[in-house]
């Protein structure tokens, strides 16, 4: 009996110790982001997760086989996360398939394009399984801006398609008379709120995230503009979700944006660095060691985010960078300057100039773009300040004040109408 017993204990140990026996793996964190775009599902783990997916229909659904991992802890509250206003995922079950395979089944409410790819650890985060889950057919920008307006506005009612006026005794009269053409549709103003979903941009002391900030500023200007005859803001990310950098770009591209106006609020490792700048892109590399700084953080949102890079195309991003943006930045360095001016009524100036470097997101060949940086979300003094809705207001005023007062000086050129004349 007992050397029976050993016999027992000296094969448990063996198994336990087989250089094929590993423990299973514990998901740290379950998150899903869902948009109109696209619905991103994220687990994240201590190592990289191993899977195998396919997809089922009649009805349509999506399994994704995990190995070795931890059937409960996180994994248990996955399908609470899933929201009824998520347009592609209906619900997620999660069960154990079989010794060593954890099985999700997510129930589609339509045909989808799933992408399943892993991310490497970057700043908080630990490895990354993403879940990108595309509609067949992706989503026009264009026509989902038109698919708005007729049915935001009564059927009797045009959009506005009188040129921006100045407002009345702060903006000099326009010094070159307005072509024809930019009477007869309206101007389309992309307005991009920095971050988003995975990437949360810098934290303040309070424990403010820039995306939200980013985000509501965003939205007010929009409304400040779809107040303003002849003009329409349209917002690039319109929740909390993540786009790429090349992504913000082609969308405000697709909508032939006439102006691209990147929303941000600045941190740095010192808690007494204040003030408003705006930047435009370089073609010469940065203008200040800072401002070189700040594009390098900022252009590091894609690795945050979490891209998958087998789907980047890299001939156009290849395209954006070597397409000559000499006129463009010009215009861009005018419409920075305006809007200078119009944020030093509302707040210190950081530096006083405009500043340009090398931001990703404002390779536009022909789309004059600008990145705001409205405040330093590491000062708790202008923290504060980004949290209160009448200042998040006034910082919008003063951007729309910048478009006015450079579309007063610089006609827009002819562009695709979105409204006309009958």
């Amino acid at each position: 009996m007992l050397k029976s017993a050993a016999r027992l204990i000296t094969l448990l140990l063996l198994v336990l110790w087989h250089p094929f026996a590993q423990a299973a793996v514990a998901i740290s964190a379950a998150r899903v982001w869902p948009a109109q775009e696209y619905t991103r599902l994220t687990l994240e783990s201590s190592v990289p997760l191993r899977y195998n997916q396919f997809i089922l229909k009649n009805p349509e659904r999506l399994v994704i086989d995990l190995e070795d991992v931890e059937l409960h802890g996180v994994l248990d509250e996955l399908a609470a996360k899933i929201g009824q206003n998520d347009p592609y995922i209906q619900s997620v079950r999660v069960g154990l398939f079989k010794p060593g395979v954890v099985r999700l089944v997510l129930d589609l409410k339509a045909e989808v394009k799933p992408q399943l790819f892993n991310l490497k650890p970057v700043a908080e985060y630990n490895h990354r399984l993403v879940l990108d889950i595309y509609p067949l057919v992706p989503v026009d920008p264009l026509m989902a801006l038109v698919l708005k307006s007729e049915t935001s506005l009564p059927a009797s009612t045009v959009l506005p398609i009188t040129p921006p006026q100045p407002e009345m005794a702060e903006i000099p009269p326009p010094t070159i008379k307005a072509p024809p053409e930019i009477r007869s549709r309206t101007l389309l103003i992309a307005i991009d709120a920095g971050h988003g979903g995975e990437d949360p941009g810098a934290q303040g002391r309070g424990g403010t995230h820039e995306k939200h900030v980013t985000l509501a500023i965003a939205r007010k200007l929009k409304e400040l503009l779809d107040d303003t005859p002849g003009m329409r803001g349209v917002l690039i990310r319109d929740g909390d979700y993540f786009i790429p950098l090349n992504s913000r770009v082609q969308k405000a591209r697709q909508i032939h944006a006439d102006l691209f106006v990147s929303v941000h609020a600045d941190a740095f490792i010192k808690p007494n660095a204040r003030g408003s700048s705006v930047f435009a892109l370089s073609e010469r590399g940065a203008t200040s060691t800072s401002a070189r700084w700040l594009a390098k953080k900022e252009n590091e949102a894609d690795l945050i985010g979490g891209i998958n890079l087998a789907s980047q195309d890299p001939y156009l991003a290849r395209t954006l960078l070597d397409l000559s943006q000499t006129a463009t930045i010009s215009d861009s360095l005018k419409l920075a300057k305006h809007m200078l001016n119009e944020l030093g009524s509302i707040n210190t100036l950081h530096r006083g100039i405009v500043e340009q470097a090398g931001f990703a997101v404002l390779k536009s060949p022909d789309i004059p773009s600008v990145l705001v940086e409205t405040a330093f979300i590491s000062n708790p003094t202008e923290e504060r300040r980004l949290n209160d809705e009448g200042y998040q207001e006034k910082l919008a005023r003063a951007i729309l004040g910048g478009i006015k007062r450079y579309f007063a000086q610089n006609p827009a050129l002819s562009k695709p109408r979105l409204a006309q004349n009958d």
